[in-house]
């Protein structure tokens, strides 16, 4: 049986990540296609699940997102790195968390944050089952993908020869020593809202996120609040009425913008989208929305509708 190559970009990948580890923790694979990074410096953990293309996607550092949370605020990281998605459903990350358990090793860590989205997150609830007491943080991650249970999402046909049905499988049960779980996910993105509506418990804040898409993940990155989420986490302060303070910054985002726009528009809410549109022509100064607000104002006003005058803001004249 030949081995298989590796290549040199693997060889150079691996070599960086235990570059990271010899200076604060250790570098391991697990099997052929996952492998670990763990980061000690404090007694507050992250333990993030990513794959390598969306590390690599990062083209300031292609680091672990979770790793440069950590480092930054000054915790630890313990970072599970998939060569393709995989959804973690592999024995050798099994014996990985069985170990972590048999060795007490999260007993060690004051606050623990498991973090992933969409397979990761689903690993990071699945996994979550080893530390009790510990936070999730998961953004439109799949509950299952055990057809018996999940059959109508058709969107992974890879995962067909996948077992959801073995140890950590099925990600709401796993949650149930949990301190708190965060569950991030757009309600027009049907299949997610699905998987969400299986999370439901006592210890989970589902987070209905409108018009974010089916990227939670990059969606909250362009809004710059995905690191204050896991700031807030790792504080032991994330409480659903402070996301959404956090969630105000949707306002400024293009991506954000641009997705509640066209759900008005397929909608047919002309009124909404006038207001919309004159709302963030004048306060972000964006001519585009000022003449599409010109538009629709005159279109409507031809139909007899006079839209509302706009709010005065406090101590305005």
């Amino acid at each position: 049986m030949k081995e298989a190559k590796v290549s040199k970009a693997d060889t150079e990948w691996r070599a960086r990540l235990e570059e990271i580890a010899d200076e604060t923790g250790y570098y391991e694979p697990l099997g052929a296609d996952h492998e670990v990074l763990f980061h000690d410096d404090s007694p507050v953990l992250i333990v993030s699940f990513e794959t390598r293309a969306q590390i690599e996607a990062d083209a300031d550092e292609a680091l672990p997102f979770g790793y440069k949370i950590a480092r930054d605020e000054g915790w630890s990281a313990l970072s599970v790195i998939a060569s393709d998605e995989s959804w973690f459903r592999d024995s050798a990350v099994y014996a990985y968390f069985d170990r972590l358990v048999d060795e007490a090793f999260f007993e060690d860590f004051d606050r623990v944050v498991f973090y992933g989205a969409g397979p990761g997150g689903y690993a990071a609830a699945a996994f979550s089952v080893a530390a009790p007491g510990a936070t999730v943080v998961a953004l439109a991650p799949q509950a299952t993908l055990d057809p018996t249970l999940a059959g109508w999402d058709d969107r992974f046909p890879q995962t067909r020869r996948m077992s959801f049905t073995d140890r950590y499988g099925f990600a709401p049960e796993m949650l149930d020593g949990v301190a708190q779980a965060f569950i991030f996910y757009d309600p027009f993105e049907r299949l997610d809202a699905m998987h969400a509506a299986l999370f439901a418990r006592p210890c989970v804040s589902l987070m209905p996120c409108r018009h974010i898409g089916p990227d939670p993940a990059t969606a909250l990155l362009d809004m710059d609040i995905l690191d204050e989420v896991l700031i807030a986490a790792g504080a032991g302060k994330l409480t659903p009425s402070l996301f959404w303070t956090f969630f105000r910054a949707r306002r400024l985002s293009r991506r954000y913008v641009f997705r509640l726009l066209d759900h008005l528009r397929r909608a047919r809410r002309p009124v909404l989208e006038a207001i919309m549109c004159r709302a963030v022509g004048t306060s972000q100064n964006r001519p585009k929305f000022r003449n599409r607000y010109e538009a629709l104002a005159q279109k409507l006003a031809e139909e007899g509708i006079e839209l509302p005058e706009p709010l005065q803001r406090a101590g305005a004249a």
